[in-house]
């Protein structure tokens, strides 16, 4: 059994992607080996304390918690889960650029630019 398997409830419950995110991520890795998914990770930094980092992986990692919709996968390493409890893992396109972006509800506050937050 993965350590992904023995988390807790409250450490997974609600993480989602969006309809948009899941659309971008399938566009994304299309061209892709077999397997590649969005990795979402919470790391140290950031004007607020804790910043958000994104990138893209060829499978996932044997504690990771993989997510999907619509056939695109995400991955969230077990440190990352408890700050993204509950989030919802977006897609936006907006007038300053196109980017994937966190609904987080543990988050108590954020920078102005929206990449950093704190809990």
């Amino acid at each position: 059994m993965s350590d992904a398997a023995a988390l807790s409830p409250a450490d997974v419950r609600g993480v989602t992607l969006s309809a948009s995110a899941a659309r971008r991520i399938q566009r994304i890795t299309a061209t892709e080996p077999p397997g590649t998914m969005l990795r979402v990770e919470v790391i140290g930094g950031g004007c607020s304390g804790f910043s958000y980092r994104f990138g893209f992986a060829h499978g996932a990692a044997p504690d990771d918690l993989v997510i999907e919709r619509d056939g695109a996968r995400a991955a969230i390493d077990p440190a990352s889960l408890p700050f993204l409890a509950g989030s919802e893992i977006d897609y936006v396109e907006e007038l300053i650029g196109a980017s994937f972006k966190v609904r987080n509800p543990n988050a108590t506050s954020g920078c102005g630019c929206g990449t950093s937050f704190s809990v």
